[in-house]
């Protein structure tokens, strides 16, 4: 297996901006799994108990493709559209998976 990437986290936001954020993110979310064969999983959910906080959870097949996505048309609409949101402090990242196994 290739080194695979997996990216995780949280990102805050203010109360009146998180649903908005994720609404945002699900059709980035949908486009980007559509249109990246290098997207193994990409979900960002609201945590249930913060009303600021957004769970992120993405895997990759590689770098490259992690580097690749950041590319991507859908990923520059999406940082427009978001850009008047206001962020209050986010916690991201990446770790190299060199194995895996199923737990059952």
């Amino acid at each position: 297996m290739a080194e695979q990437i997996i990216v995780a986290g949280w990102m805050d936001y203010e109360p009146a901006d998180r649903d908005t954020m994720l609404g945002h993110l699900v059709e980035v979310g949908r486009r980007t799994r559509e249109e990246e064969p290098g997207c193994l999983d990409y979900a960002m959910t609201a945590d249930p108990s913060d009303e600021r906080r957004i769970r992120v959870y993405e895997r990759w097949v590689s770098q490259q493709a992690l580097d690749a996505h950041f590319t991507t048309a859908h990923i520059k609409d999406f940082r427009a559209a978001v850009a008047g949101l206001t962020r209050l402090g986010v916690s991201l990242e990446t770790f190299g998976v060199t194995a895996a196994r199923a737990m059952r």
